[in-house]
């Protein structure tokens, strides 16, 4: 009686010896998982990213600023900034494509809204100028190029849409007048208006 009391202790000092050693088994084979980095600030994202289109390397910058602008996607600054620099390469389509975006984030932005505009109308600019080169400016197309102009017009509070160059008062008052001296400058004015693609719209 005696010994199986003793087996049963010893069976039972084995089995709770085989769980702790199965347990802590089980602790230190467990997969560590590695530490993931932390996402870069927007500050310093925008700050890489400047240094790249100031150091001429615009299609960098441009990446750089995509990348912020899905880490950030709520911010309108990279946006904004690749609508600036698409703008000043002449890349209208995609400056106004990227001011919309910054639109959606902020449909009070000055810039952006600037931006589509100026963009806009230098398409536009072009898109007369090869219709009246070409002779096609005729028709609906006419009429409603007419329209826009007019609204542009009343919305500059301008009677011409793309006024003339004026010659600077102090350079003129600064030298003495001559009288060959307005007929050029007749001629300049003349010469830019002929040049201009809004003239059959004014």
């Amino acid at each position: 009686m005696k010994t199986v009391f003793a087996l049963g202790q010893v069976g039972r000092f084995a089995s709770a010896a085989i769980c702790v050693a199965a347990l802590s088994a089980c602790t230190t084979t467990a997969p560590v998982t590695p530490a993931v980095a932390a996402k870069p600030s927007l500050q310093s994202m925008l700050s890489q990213a400047s240094t790249a289109s100031g150091a001429g390397q615009k299609e960098q910058a441009v990446t750089l600023w995509k990348q912020a602008a899905v880490a950030y996607p709520a911010d309108k600054s990279p946006w904004l900034s690749i609508a600036q620099t698409r703008y000043e390469a002449g890349q209208y389509g995609d400056a106004i494509v990227n001011a919309q975006e910054v639109l959606v984030r902020d449909p009070n932005d000055t810039l952006a809204n600037s931006i589509i505009a100026i963009s806009g109308l230098r398409l536009s600019t072009r898109a007369l100028a090869d219709l009246s080169r070409q002779n096609n400016l005729s028709g609906s197309l006419r009429t409603e190029s007419q329209d826009l102009a007019k609204l542009l017009r009343e919305s500059l509070g301008e009677q011409v849409l793309v006024p003339p160059v004026r010659s600077r008062a102090p350079v003129a008052a600064a030298r003495p007048a001559t009288p060959s001296a307005p007929a050029p400058a007749k001629k300049g004015a003349k010469n830019e208006g002929s040049a201009n693609p809004f003239d059959a719209l004014k």
